[in-house]
């Protein structure tokens, strides 16, 4: 519900602090006194156009905080938190900056948004009905899922949608599988071609890295031996002077000549040349192994093979526009794409298949979701008509329509448009509720709707503005009535002329128009019982209050 209202320099209000409570809220005043500038001020705060001309005369902006205290698992909640907008508690503060130059800041809870987000966010908590407001139950894109909360269609809505989903997966794979084989076809004869290079090659991931390490080393490998032939003569003598280890030896034989006592102070230079001799015996031994192998490898048939895989891997990947190392993923998508032209004719017939009986299951859904509504809807026509004549409405009559679109116009809701329509005069051809009815008649049509379907809408608090509009006696008397009845399921502020009306509200504030030093000022008071009792009495005799018309009061405040 809306909790509160202010309202910093809008047209003549300077400042305003309004508070509301739940049930019916009457607005009342003399014609010209603000009314519609509250209206506007709330539209404001909930993402309404802004306008330069709301700003005050003579203030830099203009200031509109609303206060709801939604119910914990109202819709709104999730639909921010989607949106990204942090909620501490469960109050939610809409507030919107309009400055002279008709630039706007919004915000919700301190948090800067966008205006068409608070707008959403307000379309779930409040709804603005105006004579010739276009929101609510006038936008006919609301009609079916009206309809289908007032029927509980949750469950057979749901499963229409699933099944809706799975039919057009379905219908996108065939597509897709349909344009593979088409695209297949036009390029078998490349594609024959490319996997038998490819076979050729049977790519292996990660052999590329392996075969540049093999063509460097062959490459090289002369060059290679080179140093370690003439690392082994070095180390063993064949150069005719001896080599290292006999070079070793020989220092190592001259050192255990030296006499006892001076010999044990060179025994560490002993051990480290017996050391040094079986290190030099490793590496000669390495270096003959290593040799052998590379003398297998110098083999030139070996490096031209190498070389040929090598070098193939790289035409290839720039054939195919990949990396040398995606060759093998290449060769399966391509065998993949030959085998669906192979079989691609009995996968089409298959995914043929799934749809149809996708389809059927869509269609079976939609017809129970569509017989539910058709019950529903008379249901709901019946109640409407019976609430149609205390409003002065005995010759109207509300419809239903829907009518099964052609496939084309099938959807996750079903094949179903629905339509309120209505007429305003016996015989007359039903048609949609803003074209065929006048400003006061729709708002008297909408109290209808309203009163019926008031369970089922997720609307916290609705606003009337001057539903009374043209009608006095037992017909305002009766809109009351339902104004008052459909404030138990929900808030309801009314804006409104009529005493009979007035007289039903829990709260009653009065707006009023004043002037002061050629400064306007409009304000709202909160009536109380005494206060109550002479705005209803002047509403019905006028300027000037007479004892009947507060006797007549009285005996409309009960």
């Amino acid at each position: 519900m809306l909790l509160n209202l202010s309202i910093s320099n809008v047209v003549l209000i300077d400042r305003l602090e309004l508070s509301f409570e739940n049930g019916l809220c009457v607005l009342t005043g003399e014609t010209g006194a603000g009314k519609s500038i509250l209206l506007d001020s709330l539209g404001l705060a909930l993402g309404a156009r802004a306008e330069s001309r709301l700003v005050r005369q003579g203030t830099e902006k203009a200031t509109v905080s609303a206060v709801f205290d939604p119910i914990a698992a109202h819709p709104v909640f999730d639909f921010l938190k989607e949106k990204d907008v942090a909620i501490e508690d469960d109050l939610l503060v809409f507030r919107r900056v309009l400055n002279a130059d008709g630039r706007s800041r919004a915000y919700i809870n301190d948090t800067p948004v966008s205006a068409n987000l608070l707008r959403q966010a307000g379309d779930l908590l409040i709804e603005i009905q105006g004579q010739f407001e276009q929101r609510g139950l006038l936008d006919q894109g609301n009609h079916r899922n009206l309809l289908d909360a007032a029927s509980d269609n949750g469950h057979l809505a749901d499963r229409t949608a699933t099944l809706w989903q799975k039919w057009q997966r379905l219908v996108k794979e065939r597509s897709e599988a349909d344009e593979k084989l088409a695209q297949a076809q036009r390029e078998e004869t490349f594609l024959r071609h490319s996997l038998e290079e490819l076979d050729g090659l049977s790519p292996v991931e990660g052999e590329l890295e392996t075969l540049s390490s093999q063509r460097q080393l062959l490459i090289h490998s002369e060059k290679l031996i080179e140093a370690m032939n003439a690392c082994t003569v070095e180390l063993s003598g064949e150069n005719g002077i001896g080599g290292a280890e006999n070079s070793l030896a020989e220092a190592q034989r001259h050192l255990t000549t030296t006499p006892e006592n001076v010999g044990e102070k060179l025994q560490p230079v002993i051990e480290a040349l017996d050391r040094a001799t079986f290190e030099i015996q490793d590496a000669l031994s390495s270096l003959q192994a290593i040799s052998n192998d590379l003398d297998l490898d110098l083999d030139p048939a070996h490096l031209q093979e190498t070389e040929e895989r090598y070098f193939l891997y790289q035409d290839l990947a720039r054939k195919h526009r990949v990396e040398p190392e995606e060759l093998s993923k290449v060769r399966d998508t391509i065998s993949e794409q030959l085998k669906l032209i192979d079989t691609g004719n009995e996968h089409l017939q298959e995914l043929d298949r799934r749809c149809e009986d996708a389809r059927n299951e869509y269609a079976k859904a939609a017809e129970s979701l569509s017989k539910s509504r058709h019950k529903k809807a008379k249901e709901l026509d019946r109640a409407i008509n019976n609430e149609l004549p205390p409003l002065k409405l005995e010759r109207a009559v509300f419809q239903t329509s829907l009518v099964i679109q052609s496939e084309e116009n099938w959807g996750q809701h079903g094949w179903d448009q629905v339509a309120f329509l209505v007429a305003t005069n016996s015989g007359a051809t039903p048609g949609p509720l803003d074209k065929i009815a006048s400003g006061g008649e729709l708002a008297r049509f909408l109290l209808a709707l309203k009163v019926v379907m008031a369970k089922v809408s997720p609307v916290d608090c609705l606003v009337f503005d001057e539903v009374d509009a043209g009608i006095g006696g037992a017909t305002a008397h009766a809109v009351g009535e339902r104004l008052s009845r459909l404030a138990d399921e929900r808030q309801i502020l009314v804006i409104t002329h009529s005493p009979q009306v007035a007289a039903k509200g829990v709260q009653h504030l009065k707006v009023s128009k004043s002037s002061k030093a050629d400064q306007t000022t409009t304000t709202v008071f909160h009536l109380n019982n005494e206060e109550r009792r002479e705005e209803v009495a002047r509403m019905l005799s006028g300027a000037e209050i007479t004892n009947e018309a507060r006797s007549a009061a009285d005996s409309l405040l009960g």
